[in-house]
């Protein structure tokens, strides 16, 4: 009888993995003008480094550096895709200030789309202080520019033309509307896209997993980090985590786990991946970075253990400079870094 059980779960298992890989093959073979969309936050991060909390005069401090960088979770993924070679397009909303024409125009430099950005008057392009630490751990301070909730699935013609879908900022305007989230996942779902939902710890509004319980189950890939899983679940440990994303319908989770690499699951296998060693200068857009690494892989056609380790040396990669944009040059940047690190991760790559 136990060994009847098992039969079934293993031939089970073999018939996800040959669903998963026909409709991968399915989502690369389409003919759409776009391989990627990336729907979400677009803002302006101002980054202190090395920040000393010992005033200097009754209103003054000093830190080691201070720059602008754009930033966002779907600006961040857009560019990292469009450095691999995707043609990417971004939906997302900014001010008509200086702090939108820049964030455009880096974009732009980086070989991103950018004539589906909504622009508006009415509402400032949301900049964020972030101070970062000598590890490369930061904090980031947000303010009410960040509340502003577009709509992006108004836009269904400005998002549909495209093979993958990066949701960036699940559980963050302007998907903080359980509603905002099912009409844009159904829609990105019947229209045969592969959809990533990465997460963020939310900020003003708070939603629950049970109140888009429902929209769950259009998700392909979840890539919560190690912090937000850990919120979003009431769990501790990683494959506990993935156990309530899976049993909320997702079909693939990934947790970030940061230092410690990354955790891999669905119905057919767990992997668990180290991180790289490297000197970490700053984490800024590095979990971003892994999203569009993994759905760059996918898009060729790789299995879920190629993809992982390229979405990792990408996230090592980004964690090497200031800013979330600045570090990745390219994909043969990556394979190189890959090419010399592999024996961390034994990949055979």
């Amino acid at each position: 009888m136990e060994h009847a059980a098992e039969h079934i779960m293993e031939h089970a298992a073999e018939h996800a993995m040959k669903d998963a890989a026909g409709r991968q093959e399915k989502v690369m073979n389409q003919e759409k003008e776009y391989d990627l969309v990336c729907i979400g936050t677009a803002l302006l991060d101002s980054i202190i480094k090395g920040f000393d909390p010992k005033p200097v005069s009754a209103s003054g401090y000093r830190a080691g550096s201070g720059s602008l960088n754009v930033g966002g979770e779907a600006v961040n993924e857009a560019a990292t895709a469009a450095k691999m070679g995707l043609k990417t397009e971004i939906l997302c909303s900014l001010g008509t200030d200086p702090a939108g024409d820049l964030v455009v125009n880096t974009l732009k430099d980086f070989g991103v789309d950018v004539s589906r950005v909504i622009r508006s008057c009415e509402h400032p392009t949301p900049i964020t202080t972030m101070f970062v630490n000598k590890d490369g751990s930061r904090q980031s301070i947000t303010n009410e520019a960040h509340k502003y909730n577009f709509h992006p699935e108004q836009y269904e013609d400005r998002f549909l033309n495209a093979k993958t879908m990066i949701l960036g900022s699940l559980f963050r305007a302007p998907f903080n509307d359980p509603e905002v989230v099912r009409q844009v996942l159904q829609k990105a779902s019947s229209a045969g896209m592969m959809i990533f939902a990465d997460t963020k710890l939310p900020n003003f509004r708070q939603i629950t997993l049970e109140e888009i319980g429902d929209s769950l189950g259009f998700v392909d890939y979840i890539t919560p980090n190690e912090d937000e899983a850990k919120f979003y679940t009431k769990q501790e440990d990683p494959e506990a985590m993935a156990d309530v994303f899976l049993g909320c319908g997702v079909k693939n989770v990934i947790i970030k786990l940061g230092s410690k690499g990354c955790f891999f699951k669905n119905a057919r296998e767990t992997i668990r991946y180290p991180a790289f060693a490297i000197d970490a200068v700053d984490a800024t857009g590095a979990g971003d970075s892994f999203v569009a690494g993994f759905a760059a892989m996918k898009l060729e056609g790789c299995d879920d253990r190629k993809a992982l380790a390229f979405a990792n040396a990408c996230g090592a990669v980004c964690s090497t400079a200031v800013g979330a944009t600045t570090a990745i040059r390219d994909k043969e940047q990556i394979l190189k870094f890959l090419e010399e690190n592999k024996r961390t991760l034994g990949t055979g790559l």
